[in-house]
């Protein structure tokens, strides 16, 4: 076998992202009840039911767990397409401050590589809002001491980072640094931020309704609890390993929207914020390193002249 072979014949056998050791305990029982049932059956104690197949209509049982995935799994896309706008407005808003806003001072470059960065501990901060985590010695890396001191006690430190951002927007405004359409544009961007933010909470805090939930629980497990009395006639010594199977199946399908019905935790099924994070910082990393000529004042040696051609 070649090595992709391989490599796509181990997916099969993965662990690792799977929801097999959340439902491992179920299925076992579930088969184990399909074994006792066999057994009662061999000793000719009358436990088949043909009639209990009309209970739980499994036509019922599936659009359930249908209704359950997609719901799950919009809930994963909604906040996989939240940090995707995160992201692209960070790059937009931060390539606008770099360029736009004229550098009339020497002390002018450091306060726009501290607003670039402030928008990195936008989206670190957002990622532990998320996750209900306190600020982190990341956090600090990209902020001032006494931001990072007001970012411990907030009660939502995106919202904190992004009045600092509009803070000094505002100013460079009234400095003349950035006219009045710029800087439109770079509060509507920031605006977009905070609608992500929002759209990320909402899915957050907005969880399935549990009785929802718990009732398809209870139909799963009476589903699986009768299913050995409908087929023990036709499978007999079969039915444990067919039930341990249907058991599988649909509670693997449960599981699977319960393990992405969050898409902002640190399981292997949910989102890489850690990544798109570390993403978003070498991007402003690289727009850092780059030098901005268009509109710039003579205080690095050249004139204006010189640096357009």
């Amino acid at each position: 076998m070649s090595l992709k072979q391989i490599e796509k014949f181990s997916t099969y056998l993965k662990m690792t992202g799977s929801v097999i050791p959340n439902i491992f305990s179920r299925v076992f029982w579930c088969g184990a009840f399909g074994l006792l049932v066999s057994v009662l059956y061999f000793y000719n104690i009358p436990v088949f039911a043909k009639s209990l197949d009309a209970v739980i209509p499994s036509i019922v049982l599936g659009l359930l767990l249908v209704f359950r995935t997609n719901t799950a799994y919009e809930r994963f896309w909604e906040g996989r397409k939240a940090w995707g706008n995160i992201v692209n407005n960070i790059r937009n808003l931060s390539r606008l401050i770099w360029v736009a806003i004229d550098e009339t001072d020497l002390s002018h470059r450091p306060e726009k590589e501290q607003a670039l960065k402030l928008l990195v501990a936008f989206a670190v901060a957002t990622k532990l809002h998320l996750r209900s985590q306190p600020a982190n010695d990341r956090l600090a890396d990209l902020v001032s001491t006494l931001q990072f001191s007001k970012l411990q006690t907030a009660t939502n430190p995106p919202l904190e980072i992004i009045f600092w951002i509009s803070d000094y927007l505002q100013a460079k405004h009234e400095q003349l640094q950035i006219s009045l359409y710029q800087m439109n544009e770079l509060q509507t961007l920031l605006n977009n931020m905070v609608d992500m933010l929002g759209a990320c909470e909402r899915i957050l805090r907005t969880p399935m309704p549990l009785a929802y939930a718990i009732h398809l629980k209870q139909l799963l497990f009476l589903y699986c609890l009768l299913l050995p009395f409908q087929i023990v006639e036709e499978l007999r010594w079969w039915t444990a390993p067919a039930i341990a199977l249907v058991s599988f199946t649909l509670f693997g399908i449960e599981a699977i929207g319960v393990e992405i019905e969050n898409p902002f935790g640190t399981d292997p099924n949910d989102l890489p914020l850690d990544k798109i994070c570390d993403t978003v910082d070498r991007n402003i990393e690289d727009l850092i390193s780059m030098e901005p000529h268009y509109r710039r004042l003579n205080i690095y040696g050249n004139n204006i002249g010189e640096q357009l051609n």
